[in-house]
């Protein structure tokens, strides 16, 4: 049987070449949008988390980027906490609130579905994170198709 004869990995080891990019980096050209929606529940999977931040990421690229909360993707721009609202109840329990705080206070709007809200989760708009501007449900479809008319990069998040 072949013997593997390496030193175990230490913390701050490098597993694989991190640095090396393959393709350019692409940076908005003046007036270029992006709009990512979000139909997914909260703390499901690990989507949500992964396109917020994906979310940030082409705001720094310079585009004027929206975010859409609709069906029970509003459960993401929902206050949170235990006991107390903005209180972390484990680690990582308020990242959903951060992402999205620190993607507006970067200049990202967000958006969320007020029949979302109310019919499905039975919350107010007083719950959700402050800057999340509510929206009509018939704003839902019309937002997206704004943004084709405006040429934007669209990414759809869907999870049920």
């Amino acid at each position: 049987m072949p013997v593997v004869d390496i030193p175990h990995y230490q913390t701050g080891d490098f597993l694989v070449d991190y640095e090396e990019k393959v393709f350019e980096d692409v940076q908005a050209e003046p007036g270029a949008k992006a709009l990512l929606t979000f139909h997914t529940v909260a703390f499901e999977g690990s989507i949500g988390l992964v396109n917020l931040l994906q979310a940030k990421r082409i705001l720094r690229k310079g585009f004027e980027t929206k975010i859409l909360l609709y069906g029970p993707g509003v459960l993401l721009g929902v206050q949170r906490g235990f006991p107390t609202l903005g209180a972390e109840a484990f680690p990582g329990h308020l990242a959903y609130n951060a992402q999205l705080k620190a993607f507006m206070a970067e200049g990202g709007e967000v958006y969320a579905c007020r029949f979302a809200l109310q019919a499905l989760y039975g919350q107010t708009e007083k719950a959700l994170i402050e800057g999340i501007r509510p929206i009509n449900p018939l704003d839902v479809m019309d937002l997206q198709l704004l943004m084709r008319r405006e040429n934007a990069f669209v990414v759809h998040t869907w999870t049920t």
